[in-house]
């Protein structure tokens, strides 16, 4: 009898260690996925394949997101995804395939100097900001963005990294006012044009990002290339749009700027800052919706923090979305991964708490949900 008693108290024992081992890999395997839905990943390809590092990376790491591209950042060389319609159509049609969770499909496409669906690729022309504040006909700019929209929702894209809605308050500043991304140096101006941008394409169902949080109109620098400080130069106005356009509830995700203004936070660029996504955007300025950092591949990101310390850092001060473009200097297709084993491990390690991905989890499902019908956790 005693015999049979040890015995069972041993089998109950392996019993329970077994299934406390499953339900924590079952756990960890969760937790490695749902990270994956925090990133964006860009890539090096016009079509897919089995064997297509992208592919690989929907299936294998559950990522939130694409970002396509026409031209190919390390060697400046066309194409990189993007040729003809219907070429892109394929693309995209075949990436949403692969994916079990709906995939975001990004672009930039603010129209003039940045746009990746050029007139010469046979895409229709869309004039830049610059151009349409120029004009200052709210009616237009609805339209025009519509039919942008309208020729991203045929082609498969759901999310448009647009308006920019910086101020153009300095002539000089190389990736602004030059390219002609700002609707005006006027606050109301820009709020005005970019709510009649957004509206144009919620006509079509994209969704966009306002950029560059907290803004990059005053820059003397391009954050590209290196890391950007605004301390001498920024002004209180260039929050108007952000605090304005949020209040009419039209904001579907803000995108940060790699920019440091030393009176805030003098260690960290906004994209890295708890101080501005926290106290500045969501407490002050109350945005519940996503906030998506810019290139984590950016010069003013990899000259002064190291990939990791970027990666950890976006995550605790409040980024949902983690956009690896793998279109700037280098090309990688190790850094999703990487990108995916140092949340997790922080996570686990104690640095991230894991209230910091459901936070994150919640507010890329809510956003998922109004792009795909019927689409649940």
């Amino acid at each position: 009898m005693k015999n049979k008693k040890i015995f069972y108290l041993i089998f109950v024992v392996a019993v329970l260690t077994l299934a406390v081992g499953i339900l924590r890999n079952v756990t960890e395997k969760k937790l490695r996925s749902d990270i994956g839905q925090m990133l964006i990943i860009g890539f090096r390809g016009t079509e897919v394949s089995e064997g297509s590092f992208i592919v690989k990376a929907i299936r294998e790491l559950n990522i939130g997101g694409v970002i396509l591209f026409d031209i190919d950042g390390p060697t400046k060389s066309f194409p990189r995804n993007i040729v003809n319609a219907q070429q892109v159509s394929a693309l995209i049609a075949g990436l949403k395939k692969n994916a079990k969770t709906p995939l975001i499909v990004a672009v930039d496409a603010e129209g003039g100097g940045v746009n990746r669906l050029k007139p010469d690729y046979g895409f229709i022309a869309m004039p830049g900001a610059q151009e349409l504040g120029g004009r200052d006909d709210l009616a237009l700019t609805r339209r025009i963005s519509g039919e942008l929209a309208s020729q991203l929702s045929q082609l498969g894209f759901n999310v448009n990294f647009a308006p920019c809605v910086d101020l153009g308050v300095n002539l000089d500043n190389p990736v602004i006012a030059r390219m002609g991304r700002s609707f005006s140096a006027d606050a109301e101006t820009v709020v005005r044009h970019a709510a009649a941008f957004i509206k144009g394409q919620k006509d079509h169902g994209i969704l966009t990002a306002i950029k560059h949080f907290p803004g990059h109109g005053s820059s003397q620098q391009d954050s590209h290339k290196g890391l950007t400080d605004v301390t001498a130069t920024y002004k209180a106005n260039e929050l108007i749009p952000y605090q304005e356009l949020i209040k009419d509830g039209i904001v579907d995700m803000v995108m940060t700027a790699h920019i440091i203004n030393k009176n805030i936070d003098d260690r960290y660029p906004a994209t890295l800052s708890g101080r501005y996504i926290q106290e500045i955007l969501r407490e002050r300025l109350g945005f519940q919706g996503v906030v998506v950092s810019d290139d984590l591949q950016m010069g003013a990101i990899t000259e002064h923090y190291g990939f990791q310390e970027a990666v950890i850092r976006a995550v605790l001060a409040g980024c949902d979305l983690l956009v690896i473009s793998n279109n700037g200097k280098v090309y990688d297709e190790t850094a999703a991964r990487q990108a995916r084993d140092i949340i997790y491990q922080a996570v686990k390690d104690g640095v991230i708490p894991p209230c910091r991905i459901k936070e994150s989890l919640r507010r890329l499902y809510n956003m998922k949900a109004r792009l795909h019908s019927g689409f649940s956790k």
